[in-house]
């Protein structure tokens, strides 16, 4: 699958929901984590507004990553910001979709 940077350089950037761990099953409480690091990953939605226009994303990071105290609301600066694209098929049905990583976000734009 084809990785992008995405470019944030003319964008503002604020968390719209906090960073919450990612489970990789719920029921058990499996949480994800990074292949490389083995650091726990968090998901945390930033709104992204440029050029007039404004997206919610869902991304991921590692919790080495995260600043303390990301609440929504507060601007945020991005490092890494990378979009993947993927597809499964799970009981017959595909599925596909976009996901977001990034190597950190810290307060302060």
């Amino acid at each position: 699958m084809a990785v992008f940077k995405i470019d944030l350089s003319t964008a503002t950037v604020f968390v719209a929901t906090a960073p919450e761990p990612k489970m990789v099953n719920k029921k058990t409480g499996e949480r994800a984590t990074d292949r490389d690091t083995g650091a726990g990953l968090s998901t945390v939605g930033l709104l992204v507004s440029d050029e007039g226009e404004g997206n919610l994303y869902q991304v991921t990071v590692p919790e080495t990553g995260l600043q303390e105290g990301l609440v929504p609301g507060t601007p945020v600066s991005v490092v890494g910001l990378k979009a993947r694209d993927w597809e499964n098929e799970f009981n017959g049905q595909k599925r596909h979709g976009i996901a977001f990583r990034a190597v950190a976000i810290s307060a302060g734009a």
